[in-house]
């Protein structure tokens, strides 16, 4: 047998292959059953950090229950189980915690916040409706009856575009150019509570729905009240002097004491009384009645002593003289001629026959400034009145008065065969280009624009228009009106 190959042994290889694959699924088996029992390890890890995260979390939240139940039997005497909805409502209430509802939304001349007044005297023209939302009342043309009696209402609304509902205790009005003041002293929008408060003149009620003038809200702002304004409670001017201490005499003929002491007229209260007075002795010679009841009443009034006066030495000694004598004094100044003197500024009808201003007759030898009209019952921020930040003049040039021109007002004819652009608020070209120049005059740029985009081009809508302006020194010019896109 010498010579022959020697051959493997039959079954070998194969028997080295399986052995080689049963080693390669143990490996494997081993490896995923480690990979289970650590997944597994984790997972009771986690768990029991979790039961002991709830476990500790409900014991803290039984402990608080348990004090405040004790706090409140101490502090308060049992009383009658209240419902769980009407104790939700009460304690919310107590605590000044209220979920608002607005009881409609404002449909303005104005689209977005570019551009859009900061105060609701900057553009007269401007308008806005509000109807009043059905789910609020089931009748809510109801809620406006005898509204239409008043000319002005309150609108307390939300600041719904203010971004994001940060604050800061300190803020910058564009009107002082960077200068920073505490934000309750101004009308930031960026408040705790984004309140806006907003006086609007009230056109007309139809139905449901109220016309409004003067506004400063966009379209779309949600408003949550309306309140009439009355002069005699919401204006310091009309609201009598009740002390005593000053003037020493009735709040219906009284103003501040320094006004008196210092022999100028203030136009109100004082000065209704010495022209009343004036108008008896001017009708009637001085010696005669007035056909008006009512003038002598007040003249009479003006003389009378609080009740805590037992004569008129207790009067104080910065009146100087009764009110009498300064009538009559006042009354012998005028007869002389003196052109310079308006004692109706505080009367309308005084108003229509004399344009002038009054004026004090004398001023104070210490410098002070003397308090009449508005100044005397009130004080604002020196700011308000002379901001850092003047008025611009504002220019059209003659393309955006031709593209103005082109719009028509809400009610006006449309030519036949022509497609021109109408306003839905504003009545016309005028009254828009009155409405343009109202805007731009109190420079609706913030201060960042101001100071950094000095060169870019200024865009904003009103009503229907949008409009192409830009600012230079002391000036603001429109360049171009045209059509909102739809």
């Amino acid at each position: 047998m010498e010579g022959m190959p020697a051959t493997a042994k039959p079954g070998f290889d194969d028997d080295q292959d399986g052995i080689r694959r049963r080693l390669r699924d143990r490996d494997l088996l081993k490896r995923r059953k480690a990979e289970a029992e650590e997944k597994a390890t984790t997972q009771w890890v986690y768990g029991q950090l979790l039961d002991s995260a709830v476990r500790s979390h409900r014991k803290h939240m039984t402990s608080l229950q348990s004090a405040l139940t004790h706090t409140g039997q101490d502090a308060a005497p049992k009383r009658q189980p209240i419902p769980q909805t009407e104790r939700m409502t009460q304690n919310s209430l107590e605590k000044g915690t209220i979920q608002t509802v607005p009881i409609g939304y404002i449909s303005s001349c104005f689209s977005a916040k570019n551009g859009t007044p900061r105060q609701p005297t900057i553009c007269g023209p401007s308008r806005a409706t509000l109807q009043i939302r059905r789910s609020v009342f089931n009748n809510p043309e109801h809620s406006l009856i005898g509204l239409e009696n008043y000319s002005h209402v309150w609108v307390v609304f939300l600041f719904h575009e203010n971004g994001h509902l940060s604050y800061k205790a300190k803020v910058t009005p564009p009107r002082l150019n960077g200068q920073k003041v505490g934000v309750y002293s101004t009308r930031s929008p960026h408040r705790p509570n984004a309140l806006g408060l907003t006086l609007a003149k009230l056109d007309k009620v139809a139905g449901d729905t109220l016309h409004l003038s003067e506004v400063d809200m966009i379209a779309g702002t949600p408003v949550l009240d309306i309140k009439p304004f009355i002069p005699d409670y919401d204006s310091p001017l009309h609201r009598p002097n009740v002390d005593s201490d000053k003037s020493g005499l009735q709040p219906e003929g009284t103003t501040c004491a320094e006004c008196v002491g210092s022999d100028f007229v203030a136009p109100s209260p004082c000065t209704d009384n010495a022209q009343l007075a004036l108008e008896v002795e001017g009708k009637d010679g001085g010696h005669g009645q007035s056909a008006d009841p009512r003038l002598l009443n007040r003249k009479e009034k003006s003389n009378v002593l609080s009740p805590g006066d037992a004569s008129s030495t207790s009067v104080p000694e910065a009146l100087g003289k009764d009110l009498s004598t300064v009538l009559e004094e006042l009354s012998a100044f005028i007869s002389q001629g003196n052109d310079h003197l308006n004692l109706g500024s505080s009367s309308r009808e005084s108003q229509a026959s004399d344009g002038r201003k009054a004026k004090p007759l004398k001023q104070e030898e210490d410098g002070a400034k003397p308090c009449y009209g508005e100044e005397a019952y009130s004080t604002i921020a020196g700011w308000i009145r002379e901001p850092p930040v003047t008025s611009l003049e504002v220019r059209f040039t003659p393309q955006a008065e031709r593209d103005l021109g082109v719009f028509l007002g809400p009610d006006s004819a449309e030519p036949p065969g022509c497609n021109q652009p109408r306003f839905k608020f504003l009545r016309g070209p005028k009254e828009a280009a009155s409405a343009i120049q109202g805007i731009l005059a109190a420079d609706p740029r913030s201060v960042y624009r101001r100071s950094r985009c000095v060169d870019r081009l200024f865009f904003f809508t009103l009503d229907t228009a949008d409009i192409t302006c830009w600012f230079g020194p002391g000036f603001a010019e429109v360049l171009q009106v045209k059509p909102l896109a739809v």
